[in-house]
């Protein structure tokens, strides 16, 4: 029989949780929602609540409350409200939720991941920072609950559909795929690929944000212009599948069509091919191990016309090369590469600081952390520890550039 999911969408009104929500309403007899959440776009989460009726809604404090319940219909069913970070872990563990849709951008998204992973749901990662701060740590709660964990970036559900089919294969698994000898992340390069390097210290936000081919939060579009965001990839497929940094490489695609590419002993390379849209990895992780229909559009490849690769230039993209170095050195210092780099975008966005400070800032912060890439994190508040020192430097560092 088809597996029939009650979702918990974690972080419902950014762009991952509405293409969820788009595909929900296309399998009204598979899927349902059972709880959703957000952190400043209220108003969204009460239209969202209204259409879809969970059961639950969680938001962070009493104000967002107070804002949901002015949003609400009079006299209109409401669901329970419920406040903070707590709750919002309490509630992706609910036993009357089947899946959980992780997509809260940042360290913020990890309480909540791992307590969906922890209560053995089926986990749809779509939140990089739960691996790359705490790969071990989540990994091992997968193993231990036996928990479905299925990624949800478009890059890694390319590998994981491109990967040699196991029953168990969405059991984190402890060595690579046999015969497996590569696994090619492809990048689009974002909108400054071919942008003079003299000229990178003078763009703006909104030229950062203006990804070529996906529609993003401004966050991850600033994360892929700078392609930090594929340097976090690299570090997360370490964890996903168990594969050694020498055998994972970056390889630059403009046309996003090719989403990424497993790599044999005999020389074959298998890829996943298909319109840059959200809803197909969605799609994919809410029916596995069967498809489901997502709403995208065929592709045409005659139109297309022709497939480019090239090389990054590390030059260009110093925080790539930053998060390779980072995966190098281990899990504290991946902890210490997206604290740093969420407080340098923050301020670059908030026009404290310039495009390339970003890099700078984060070099800075992993400098200082050296003495303490030695310990291994072993538990969440050490994590958040961590993260947090890390943040508080990060700060001090934009205040002085600023």
């Amino acid at each position: 029989m088809p597996a029939v999911h009650r979702l918990c969408i974690l972080g419902s009104t950014g762009s991952i949780g509405v293409s969820t929500l788009d595909v929900v309403a296309r399998h009204p007899d598979r899927l349902s929602v059972h709880a959703l959440s957000a952190h400043s776009r209220i108003e969204a989460l009460a239209a969202q609540a209204l259409r879809h009726r969970p059961r639950v809604v969680v938001v962070p404090d009493a104000a967002a409350r107070a804002r949901f319940l002015a949003a609400w219909p009079t006299g209109t069913p409401r669901p329970e409200v419920r406040l903070g970070a707590q709750a919002l872990a309490d509630t992706a563990a609910d036993p009357e939720v089947t899946a959980v849709m992780a997509a809260i951008v940042g360290a913020a998204g990890l309480p909540g991941a791992l307590a969906a992973a922890r209560a053995g749901k089926r986990v749809l990662l779509a939140n990089k920072e739960a691996l790359v701060a705490a790969g071990g740590l989540f990994m091992q709660a997968v193993r231990d609950s036996g928990a479905e964990l299925l990624p949800i970036d478009s890059e890694h559900n390319a590998i994981f559909q491109c990967l040699p089919w196991a029953a168990d294969r969405a059991r984190a698994p402890a060595q690579p795929a046999p015969g497996v000898r590569r696994l090619l992340l492809t990048a689009s390069g974002g909108p400054f690929r071919r942008t003079a390097l003299d000229e990178l210290e003078f763009v703006t936000p909104d030229q950062a944000c203006a990804h070529p081919n996906w529609r993003m939060g401004r966050k991850i579009s600033v994360d892929s212009a700078t392609m930090l965001n594929k340097g976090l990839e690299v570090i997360e497929a370490h964890w996903l599948f168990a594969m050694p940094i020498d055998r994972i490489q970056v390889v630059i695609h403009p046309q996003s069509v090719v989403h990424s590419m497993v790599e044999y002993v005999d020389g074959s390379i298998l890829a996943q091919l298909g319109q840059p849209d959200m809803r197909t990895p969605i799609a994919y992780g809410l029916g596995y191990p069967e498809r489901l229909a997502s709403g995208v559009g065929l592709l045409d490849l005659a139109r297309l016309g022709h497939l480019d690769f090239e090389t990054p230039d590390l030059v260009r993209f110093p925080c790539l090369r930053l998060s390779l170095n980072a995966l190098g050195h281990g899990q504290s210092a991946c902890i210490a590469l997206n604290a740093a780099n969420e407080v340098a975008v923050e301020g670059f966005l908030k026009g404290r600081i310039r495009y390339t400070q970003i890099a700078a800032v984060i070099e800075r912060c992993l400098d200082e952390a050296a003495g303490r890439y030695a310990q291994v994190p072993g538990s969440l508040d050490e994590v958040l520890d961590l993260d947090s020192r890390t943040r508080t430097l990060a700060a001090g560092f934009c205040q002085a550039a600023a």
